[in-house]
């Protein structure tokens, strides 16, 4: 007996990618990471404009375990986008397709410095009580610590700019008249 609702079968539940809107997993990621991206950047925020306030407490404990959630989500998007590359929408324009390549970059770069800085402070890593990295008796690994503080929060301001504009032009795109927010948020 089929249990599936009747109006997510007849649509094909789950949902593949086409060339006119993104499937079910090319959503949940996009989605799932938009709240990630939410949260960490909160906290970056709140540790940067508030320090020691209520807001800080509440959102930088969050800031590394979420953000290597998202590591590992982009790693899982990137794959699946490989995977579906002849099945998505296509790109509006050349600046789109580049503006989304930075952004898959900085979502690769971001949280791979801060997992190097983590390693070379020889602290042990646990998020959501997954043990990532032991602590290590040899002690402080100088240059990945000083790479990671150098660039780490610098390329994750440059991350945050193009996420503003990333949303920026979806809602420019909807006004003119070439919606683009329907293939990843609904018919």
């Amino acid at each position: 007996m089929d249990r599936t609702a009747p109006h997510l079968a007849a649509e094909g539940w789950p949902r593949s990618d086409s060339t006119t809107r993104y499937g079910t997993v090319s959503r949940c990621l996009h989605w799932g990471m938009a709240a990630c991206f939410a949260i960490v950047f909160a906290a970056a925020l709140a540790h940067y404009f508030a320090k020691d306030s209520a807001a800080e407490a509440l959102l930088w404990p969050a800031h590394k375990p979420v953000g290597f959630l998202l590591f590992v989500l982009v790693a899982l998007r990137v794959v699946w986008a490989l995977m579906r590359a002849r099945r998505r929408p296509p790109h509006l324009s050349a600046a789109a397709r580049w503006g989304h390549r930075a952004l898959y970059l900085l979502m690769i770069a971001v949280p791979s410095i801060g997992l190097l800085r983590q390693y070379g402070s020889a602290r042990a890593f646990e998020p959501f009580g997954l043990q990532v990295m032991d602590a290590r008796e040899d002690g402080r690994i100088g240059w990945m610590v000083e790479l990671g503080g150098l660039v780490h929060g610098e390329l994750g301001w440059a991350l945050l700019a193009l996420v503003t504009g990333h949303i920026a032009m979806v809602l420019w795109h909807r006004r003119s008249g070439h919606d683009v927010l329907p293939r990843m948020a609904g018919d």
